[in-house]
Order: C-alpha cells, then sequence, then structure tokens
C-alpha cells in the first residue's frame, strides 16, 4: 500500500486574474497554481500572499462575477475534470467559502477540447461561455430572481444549456462588446479548419429560458466567416467602445475588424513574433507577450469610433507569460508555466521587474546530491532534515535553469556592517551589565579585535576602545559577568576588566612561550588550553585565581573544550589522537566519564556543545566529527553519566557549534559547515534543518533593541546581522542558465554535474536550436566545460555510469544520448550514443560516438554495461576500448520511454503499452550469448512517462494523463501467465504529469510508519514522496483518510474520491485504490479537538486516542 506526499508544491502559473475578492474597495490577484489558489495583496514595493487554499482538483478556468447586492466579486473556478463552482469570501472567517457547489459538466460521448479550456463572459453581463469539448459551447445564464427572494440570491447561474458548434480546433474566443444595448451576444471563434486554414466565425448567441426545472434552450447561429486569415492567427481580442470589433494576432500582422466581421485593416509586424498571452489596459490599449520574453505595448489609433491604425512598441523582456493582468498604475503581474512569474513596472524606458516568485516548473529531469542519513544506535527515514537537495534541470529555454530545493530554514538579511575578511569569531556584549539586551557585537580576528555599538534605532559606531578591551590582539572568548564586569582571554593571558572604570581588576597569564589556544566559561569558571596539552581551571569571583590544572599525555591535544552553564560544576573536552570526549569536574580537573568517539585517528572532535534542547528533559550533549558527522548523547546532571548515542551525517567536514538562546530557557544549536544546519527541538525531538547561510564561517547570537531576536553571522567577505526563521521550509536557489536543462547527472566522485541543454535562438526571422552537454562544479555550478552537438542534434537522455573497460575494470564516464530533429537524416542515422570522460584537468574528453537509427530516449547501466532505449528497442552496449558492441536487443511495443535497473531486472516504461519487465542475463559458458527475457508485462494501454523499481517485484509507474501506478508482478500466480502478469496494486490521479521518478534508498526503522522509496517531479513544479506503508499501519491509515475524507469539506464540494479516482481515456475509476494521499492525512492536524475526537472514534472504535493519532501524523509530516 502507498503512501503519497508533497515535498514542494505546484509553482507553475497557467492562470491569474484581478478582482474583489476580499474587500470592496481593494483589488487582490488571484493566482492559480494547479490544485492550488493564491490571493496576493498589492503593496507598495510588489504583492504579498494573503491566503492559500488547496482544491480537489486541477484549476484550468478563472472568471470573476459580480453578483447583486454582494459588496465583492465571486471567483468562478472550472478544473480539469469538468466541474465549475464559485467562491466568495468570508469576512469573518477570513476563509474562502464555498458560494456555489460544484456542478459536473463531464460527458463521456464527448471529445475533450483540443485546445484549452475556456471561460468567456458576455460584456452585457447577461451569459457565460464554456468550452469543455471539441464541437460544443455551454452556456451559463446570470439569472436575475425575483424581488421577493434573498438579496443575496438576487442574481445567480442559471442551468447549464449545451450548444453545439461546427469548429472544432478552436485556437481562440470572445464574445464581442455590443455597439448598443439592443445587439444580441455575439462569440468570436478563431479556428483551424480541416484543410488546417485559420478561419474566423462570428456568431449571434440566441437564449430562450425554460419553464420550472426546464434549463431553456440556447443556439449560436452565423452572422458572418472569414477563411482568409494568416496561417499563424493566435488570439482574437475583443474590442471596446467607442471602436467596437476585434483585434486578430498573427505571426506576422495584426487585423483589426468590425463587430461584424466584415471591415478589415491589416497592418503587418515590423518583426514576426507568436504571440501568447495579452492583457487589456483600456478601451485603446493592451500589453502583448510573445514566446520569446518579449513584452510588447499596442495602441489603436481611432478617428472618433473608426479604427485608423495601430502602434506596436517593445517594452522590455520577461519570462515567458502565459497569462498577464494589468493591476494599477503601470504594474503588470506575468505568469509563467516555464519561468519564474514576475510583477513589472512600466516606465518611460521600459520595464523594471519589481518581484519575482520562484518557480521550478516544468521540472524536466532531477537528480538527489548530499543526502543526510542517521547511523549509530537509530536510523530514521526522515527527508525533513535539508540534507538532502535536489537539484532540478527547470523552465525552457531562456527561462531554463538548475534550481537546489531541499527544506531548510531560512535566514532574512536585516543590515550588513561591511566587508571583512578572515573573521575568526562573534561575541555579543552589553555595554552596561543591567542591560537586558546586547548593544555590543565584537568581532575577533587573528591579530586584532574589532568593536560595534549598536544604538536604540540601528545606528552603528566602531569603537577604538571599550572598558579597557585590548584590541590589538586577538580575542579567543569574551563575556560579561557578574558585577558589571567584562572576561577578555587572549592567546598569551586572560583579563577581568570594570565596565564603569575601564580598570583591569585582574589578569593571568600563560607561562613562558606557552600560548591559550581555547577557552570557555561560565558565570564563575574559566578554562583555558595551554598549547593544546595542559587545560587550567580559573575562579571568575577569585581574582582568576588558579583551581585546577592537569595534562594530558595519555590523550594527546585539546581540540575543543565547553564550560556549560547549564551544569556548573564540569567541563568537557574533546582529544585529538584518543578520539576522546572527557567529563571533567572543575575543582580538580578529575575525569568523570570518559566516551570513545572513535577507533578511527581521523574521526576526532572537533567541537561540542552541552545545552537544553527538548523540554522537560535531559540536556543533550552534541558532537562535532572531523568527517562531518554529529553525535548525540543524553546528559544525566546528577550523575554526569551519557546515554542514547545517536549520529547524523552533516556534511563531509567537520562543523562547529555556536548555542542560540530561544524562549523557555531553551537553546538551538547553530552548526557551521559546508551546508550549515540548525539543531533544534520541535514536538519532543531533534530536528536537524539546513539553513540557507552558505558560507557562514562564524555566528553568535545578537538579541538587541534595534534587532530583537537576531544573530550577526560571518562570511568571508562580509558581516551581517540577520534574522532566523522559527519554521523550516522549502528553499529553492537558482542558476541561472538560459537555456533549456533537459537533463541532469551527478557524480559524487567528481564533484560535478553533468548537464544536456537545448539552445533556442533567433538569428533574423529563423529559429536555430543547438544542443549541448556541460560539465559543471557542484557548489557554484561553474560551467568547468561544454561539448558542442551537431547541427539540429538534441539532447534526449544523460546518465553517470560505472562501466567496464575493455579490461573489465570500472571506469566512471557520462553517457550521453541524442536525436536528429530532422528524421531524414544522412544515411538514416537518428541519433548517437557518446561516452565521455572527465580529465584530471576537469574537462570532458570523448572516448565513443556510437551512431543509432533511431533516438536514443533513455539511458541506464547494468552489470557494467550500457542499456539504451532506442525507437522500439532496447539495446545493451558494452563499452570497447573506442568502440561499443552490441550485447543483445529487445523489442518493445511501440517506443520505450524510461528505463528502470534494479539486479538483473529491467523495467521499461513504454509510450502507449505501460511496462514491461525483462531480466538480463550472462553468458553461462565461453562463446554463449547474452540474452534479455521478458518475466512480466502489464497487459493494458497506459501513455507511461516514467517508472521506478520501489520493492521485491513492485513497480511505480506514471502516465501521460496524470496518474500513478503501483504494479506488481504475481510471483505466486498458478500458471506461467499468471506469474507473467504484473497487477495493479495502487492506483491514484496526482492530477500532474510526472516526468521523472528518482528511486531512494533509506533503511526501514523497525517503527517506522512509511518508507520512502522515490522522489517525483511533475510538469507543473512539484516534488512529491513516494513511501509504502508498513503493514501493521495499513488499515488505519486507509480508515484515516476515509473519515477525513468524509467530514472535511473541500471548497466547491467536491468529493475526494472523485477528485482521486484513476481516470484516463480507457476508464475511470470510482476512488483511489490502495493509495493514501498524505496531504489530507496531514489535515487532521488542523481539525477542532471535537472534530478530531470524532475522527479516532471513526477509525478506531476509541482503541487510538487523539494524542496518540496527533503523533502519527505529526511523525508523517516531518518525513518530508
Amino acid at each position: 500500500m502507498a503512501y503519497l506526499a508533497p515535498i514542494h508544491r505546484p509553482s507553475s502559473v497557467r492562470h491569474a486574474l484581478k478582482i474583489r475578492l476580499l474587500s470592496s474597495d481593494q483589488e487582490s490577484l488571484v493566482v492559480a497554481k494547479a490544485n492550488r489558489l493564491e490571493i496576493y495583496s498589492q503593496i507598495e514595493d510588489g504583492i504579498v500572499l494573503s491566503h492559500t487554499r488547496a482544491l480537489y482538483g486541477k484549476v484550468t478556468m478563472l472568471e470573476r462575477l459580480q453578483f447583486a447586492q454582494s459588496p465583492t466579486e465571486h471567483l468562478f473556478v472550472g478544473t480539469d475534470r469538468y466541474m465549475y463552482f464559485t467562491l466568495s469570501w468570508d469576512s469573518e472567517s477570513q476563509q474562502l467559502q464555498t458560494q456555489k457547489t460544484y456542478v459536473d459538466q463531464a460527458d463521456k460521448t464527448s471529445r475533450d477540447s483540443q485546445t484549452n479550456d475556456r471561460c468567456h463572459i458576455d460584456p452585457t453581463g447577461q451569459y457565460m461561455a464554456l468550452q469543455l469539448f471539441d464541437g460544443i459551447i455551454t452556456i451559463l445564464p446570470l439569472v436575475s430572481k425575483g424581488k421577493k427572494k434573498k438579496s443575496s440570491e438576487a442574481v445567480s447561474l442559471g442551468e447549464p444549456v449545451p450548444t453545439r458548434i461546427t469548429e472544432f480546433f478552436v485556437r481562440s474566443s470572445g464574445f464581442l462588446y455590443p455597439r448598443d444595448e439592443a445587439d444580441t451576444p455575439k462569440l468570436a471563434i478563431l479556428y483551424e479548419d480541416n484543410h488546417q486554414r485559420n478561419c474566423l466565425s462570428l456568431k449571434s448567441l440566441e437564449y430562450t429560458p425554460g419553464g420550472a426545472g426546464d434549463p431553456g434552450s440556447a443556439s449560436l447561429n452565423d452572422l458572418s466567416a472569414r477563411d482568409d486569415l494568416e496561417l499563424g492567427a493566435s488570439h482574437v481580442i475583443p474590442v471596446p467602445a467607442p471602436a467596437c470589433g476585434m483585434l486578430v494576432l498573427a505571426e506576422s500582422s495584426i487585423t483589426y475588424l468590425d463587430n461584424i466581421g466584415s471591415e478589415a485593416l491589416i497592418e503587418p509586424l515590423r518583426e514576426p513574433a507568436i504571440f501568447v498571452a495579452w492583457t487589456q489596459i483600456d478601451a485603446q490599449r493592451w500589453l502583448l507577450a510573445d514566446d520569446y520574453g518579449r513584452l510588447y505595448f499596442l495602441m489603436l489609433i481611432l478617428d472618433g469610433d473608426k479604427v485608423k491604425g495601430w502602434k506596436l512598441d517593445l517594452l522590455g523582456s520577461t519570462s515567458r507569460a502565459t497569462t498577464l493582468v494589468y493591476l494599477d498604475n503601470g504594474v503588470v503581474f506575468v505568469g509563467s508555466h516555464q519561468g519564474d512569474p514576475q510583477l513589472i513596472r512600466i516606465q518611460e524606458d521600459g520595464i523594471m521587474i519589481v518581484q519575482s516568485l520562484a518557480n521550478v516548473a516544468p521540472i524536466l529531469d532531477f537528480t538527489i546530491m548530499d543526502m543526510g542519513n542517521r547511523s549509530g544506535e537509530t536510523h530514521s527515514n526522515e527527508y525533513s532534515s535539508g540534507q538532502a537537495r535536489i537539484v532540478t534541470g527547470s523552465g525552457a529555454f531562456q527561462d531554463g535553469s538548475l534550481r537546489s530545493i531541499r527544506s531548510g530554514v531560512g535566514m532574512e538579511d536585516q543590515g550588513v556592517l561591511g566587508e571583512m575578511e578572515h573573521i575568526s569569531d562573534l561575541f555579543p556584549l552589553r555595554s552596561n551589565g543591567a542591560k537586558e539586551q546586547a548593544d555590543i557585537l565584537v568581532a575577533a580576528f587573528v591579530d586584532e579585535t574589532r568593536v560595534f555599538q549598536f544604538s536604540v534605532d540601528g545606528e552603528v559606531e566602531e569603537k577604538e576602545e571599550l572598558g579597557g578591551l585590548s584590541l590589538t590582539e586577538g580575542t579567543l572568548y569574551i563575556a560579561n559577568i557578574s558585577g558589571n564586569r567584562l572576561l577578555q582571554v587572549t592567546s598569551s593571558r586572560a583579563r577581568i576588566l570594570d565596565l564603569d572604570s575601564g580598570m583591569v581588576t585582574a589578569e593571568w597569564s600563560a607561562q613562558g612561550a606557552n600560548t591559550i589556544t581555547i577557552a570557555s566559561a561560565n558565570e564563575d569558571h574559566l578554562v583555558v588550553s595551554i598549547g593544546g596539552s595542559e587545560a587550567v581551571a580559573l575562579d571568575l569571583n577569585k581574582d582568576l585565581r588558579t583551581t585546577a590544572r592537569r595534562d594530558f599525555p595519555e590523550d594527546g591535544q585539546i581540540a575543543c573544550l565547553q564550560v556549560p552553564s547549564i551544569c556548573p560544576d564540569i567541563c568537557i573536552a574533546g582529544f585529538w589522537q584518543s578520539a576522546v570526549v572527557a567529563i571533567m569536574h572543575l575543582s580538580t580537573l578529575n575525569t568523570l566519564h570518559r566516551v570513545v568517539m572513535s577507533e578511527d585517528a581521523v574521526t576526532v572532535p572537533r567541537s561540542l556543545v552541552l545545552t537544553q534542547l527538548l523540554p522537560d528533559e535531559p540536556p543533550t550533549l552534541l558532537i562535532a566529527m572531523a568527517n562531518g558527522e554529529v553525535v548525540t548523547f543524553s546528559f544525566d546532571k546528577s550523575s554526569y553519566a551519557l546515554s542514547g548515542r545517536k549520529t547524523t551525517i552533516l556534511g563531509t567536514q567537520g562543523a562547529t557549534f555556536k548555542a542560540l538562546p530561544r524562549a523557555g530557557g531553551l537553546f538551538n544549536v547553530f552548526a557551521i559547515c559546508e551546508h550549515s544546519s540548525l539543531i533544534y527541538g520541535s514536538e519532543g525531538r531533534i530536528v536537524y534543518a539546513a539553513v540557507t547561510a552558505e558560507e557562514a564561517s562564524c555566528v553568535c547570537p545578537f538579541d538587541s533593541e534595534a534587532y530583537p531576536g537576531a544573530i550577526a553571522i560571518a562570511t568571508p567577505s562580509d558581516l551581517k546581522i540577520a534574522l532566523v526563521d522559527t519554521e523550516r521550509t522549502t528553499h529553492v536557489q537558482t542558476l541561472k542558465v538560459n537555456e533549456t536543462v533537459r537533463r541532469v547527472a551527478y557524480s559524487p566522485k567528481l564533484k560535478a554535474f553533468g548537464i544536456g541543454t537545448i539552445q533556442r535562438e533567433l538569428q533574423g526571422s529563423y529559429e536555430v536550436v543547438q544542443s549541448s552537454f556541460r560539465l559543471c562544479d557542484e557548489v557554484m555550478f561553474k560551467e568547468l566545460h561544454r561539448i558542442t552537438f551537431e547541427k539540429e542534434e538534441l539532447v534526449e537522455s544523460c546518465i553517470r555510469a560505472d562501466l567496464r573497460d575493455g579490461s573489465g575494470d570500472l571506469v566512471e564516464r557520462f553517457v550521453v544520448g541524442t536525436a536528429h530533429m530532422d528524421e531524414a537524416g544522412q544515411d538514416m542515422v537518428r541519433g548517437r550514443i557518446l561516452v565521455l570522460a572527465v580529465t584530471p584537468e576537469r574537462r570532458l574528453k570523448i572516448v565513443v560516438i556510437h551512431k543509432v537509427l533511431g533516438a536514443c530516449r533513455a539511458l541506464g547501466v547494468i552489470d557494467g554495461n550500457i542499456v539504451a532505449a532506442l525507437v522500439k528497442t532496447v539495446v545493451i552496449f558494452a563499452l570497447n576500448g573506442p568502440d561499443l558492441n552490441k550485447l543483445v536487443t529487445y523489442r518493445t511495443s511501440t517506443a520505450p520511454i524510461a528505463l528502470s535497473i534494479s539486479g538483473a531486472q529491467i523495467a521499461i516504461s513504454d509510450l502507449m503499452k505501460s511496462v514491461s519487465v525483462v531480466t538480463y542475463a550472462r553468458p553461462s559458458h565461453p562463446g554463449g550469448s547474452h540474452s534479455l527475457v521478458e518475466v512480466a508485462r502489464h497487459f493494458s494501454t497506459a501513455w507511461s512517462t516514467a517508472v521506478a523499481h520501489v520493492d521485491d517485484y513492485t513497480w511505480l509507474e506514471s502516465d501521460a494523463e496524470g496518474n500513478l501506478m503501483v504494479l506488481k508482478q504475481n510471483v505466486a500466480g498458478v500458471s506461467a501467465d499468471d506469474r507473467r502478469r504484473l497487477e495493479v496494486v495502487g492506483e491514484i490521479r496526482l492530477g500532474e504529469m510526472v516526468n521523472k521518478i528518482q528511486r531512494v534508498e533509506v533503511e526501514e526503522s523497525a517503527n517506522a510508519v512509511v518508507v520512502p522509496r522515490a522522489f517525483m517531479g511533475t510538469v507543473d513544479g512539484s516534488i512529491y514522496l513516494f513511501a509504502l506503508i508498513a503493514p501493521s499501519k495499513q488499515d488505519l491509515l486507509m480508515r484515516l483518510q476515509q473519515a477525513i475524507a468524509a467530514r472535511v469539506q473541500s471548497l466547491g464540494n467536491i468529493p475526494f474520491n472523485t477528485y482521486r479516482a484513476f481516470k484516463n481515456s480507457v476508464r475511470e475509476a470510482e476512488e483511489p485504490f490502495r493509495f493514501v494521499d498524505g496531504e489530507l492525512i496531514e489535515r487532521f492536524l488542523d481539525c477542532a479537538p471535537g472534530l478530531q475526537e470524532g475522527i479516532c472514534e471513526e477509525v478506531g472504535g476509541g482503541k487510538v486516542d487523539v494524542e496518540e493519532m496527533r503523533a502519527i501524523v505529526e511523525g508523517l509530516r516531518r518525513i518530508h
């Protein structure tokens, strides 16, 4: 049984509109992202998200409706399941509410529209037209009710009435503005006829209301028609009064027609353009967007009510638009499917980008790097730590990019103090001991110390002196201590200074040529390491009198040291040579407990901190090891014993810890490493969350009046103040490539990415496409080398592989498969397979070029050999010096699209015929032949897009219609035919097409509710986690899903089972089968306590209480 949960929600914007939804005097921007609605409010410097809500369906239509007696407008929503409903805003609950329950317009006898679903409202406000099926337009009258009805029912949507038209492949349509009130509504339809000519048909709408229970009748009567439009005509734009009529946008011209379609004014464009979106500014001006991301300003030139011409000006470049919304005062929202949605402002000299929203759609390919895992006593299968970085190839053409997506804690910069290099540590101070908040920031360098004082309003002044501090040498430790005093420790001495007088009240120096290497203190004691081999304890209340001294010949040099405030009688030290952590009593420095961290001389402790992470729990000791591991222990304050050892991998290098105070006497721990993390307690457990501070070198808490709750953070180049988010969210980092990133492969050994890209540019009026393969650094994604392919050759597949060379040894290579756009290529060569090596200079070297007769759609590796999915065949090649030798072939039903290899089995995703599984066998004797034998097949029609092996004899398949299927081989079947059959053991409608499924390996823990098995990337920019449910929890989660679905209403009141039921062109199910929707399950946490009790009663019959159920659901939410 399967579990599905979103890691990154859809980000593609296909629909947006401006509407007075939240209040009658303020317009909001409503944006549809797949199955989510987002409502934005406009502010001075951009837009802010005011509300978001998920729907049971993918949004295909949005429109605004103004009902009488309603102070705000209503939102009309149409979904991909041919349902529509209306929504309004409830000002009391501050939530969207359903105004009209969904109406199902599905018609199994009609053919789906070959273009986008459309929704138009007659300018007179009498009718709405829906185009959902070819040859059918559905008319919805906006009915006026009688005066005796309630005011809220003064106007409503009438019953839908379908009417037939003869036009099928409709490119664009729209109601025209009437010249006077007596005109009947006119609908203009731009379509392509059977002879592939672009035609325009103008129709008048006749509607007759029905009687009681009768929906009435409607007809669209022909008024005029034209078949002389330009071949590239794409859009019809209704023109309001005084001109009325319509504009027809084409690739090389713009045509104006009057409202009866007779008079025409055609003017050519200065240069061709493929228009993709438009929005109206006023009665004479529009904004147009083309396929190359260029934004145009169109203005009609009028003489009274006559159109004399038009003027088209290029404003600038944006993301490639799918929708445009003109807000006001020259501000425009550019919604994009393949680029970042943008808010732009039109200026005299062009446009200015005011704000950009991250969009990773469409995800063409992705790979996983920096996978954090757990080791030691316990294992966890959570992906929320942020150590799993998903790198996607996103966008298309000029909007193409690499995106790094991971879960983590965000940081918001508050100010930069300036450019400073080589800061070794940071410390907060109070200029007066009576103050509660810091106002001094100390930056320590190797040979100096700098002091910055902050005023209440955030002004910063660098101080030349403060309370007698020594600023001409580096500071190892500095802090306020009792009695309005300061403690400063440098490499040569420790001093106590009086803040009032600036006098040194006590001083202690290291003897001879020895230096202080480490220092740590609490309120009463200071412990320093002398030369790394000796520890000295000093009493802060007795003028730095030495209370204890100890050498450590048996353990070697001290690597890290802490005197914790939470347990003031001890100090804790970590040692280099012995890899030991010792807990010592401050009075004698005698060892109380000693723990050997590793038998490996390389894996030694580098940093440690004892602090309170969890409420009502013992303190936690965190130890950072040199190999990137973080080891945690539970600390007993009475016996000083350590227990419950757990290990987490944060990176490849040792981290440095800094405790950050939080409310309730608790602390977070900032771990500084190549991928910095925040370690904190949440819901009774320790959470490791990545932080978006990639280059942090040191941090310290800086809770000041000007910056409450802030931290100071130093990078190799500057020093700044920042706020750390309290919640973990998904963070996206972007590297603009400005080309389509078609394929992505990652080599941990080379620490590099191989990416296949496609570049598109205009040369004159011709479009030129060029493909290449790049080698990029894993950190900055900097291009190291590039190989450009032949003209009209596109990259189709790319993998990193360990291949057997001629000698039988395994060598690491990148393998790239290509396809020629010109199918009638020279010598019928339609693709190539290239094997690339990376030289020590990090440059690409072509090892093998092998020509094939079909496009190489997918690649894989089995037993050190290359598996290539060509047209109609799957071929296994062996690398033999400068050649590829064909070992064996397997013929597929149509065309193989994707491969999933596990052991000796290859799952082949076929374009039309679902999945087949073959087994590869090497020759059993010298001179024998290799073999590929089909062992299982899914005997069904499915337009597959991806496949992955997720369990023994089990595969996950996605199709082009947005469905997921879990297929399992019936190995226990009675007959041979039964054993060859792949049976559907789970299916659900995702609603988004999946482009890539990547299997992940996670060690299963005994008490895990679900075990993650795969990530999925979709066309709409979503990333989903697929998991298998533990057998003991399957019935519980299925019952829970059923109970929540029955009690929690969705917008439009669409049933959950209808929304998630499998649906393709062949069959339609009634409900999801053996699949649990994690997004629905997690809504349990948002339910009221009484509702939670009712759900638990139904699910467990009194055997499962609310707290137990909450713990299960919270655990499920944590895995993503």
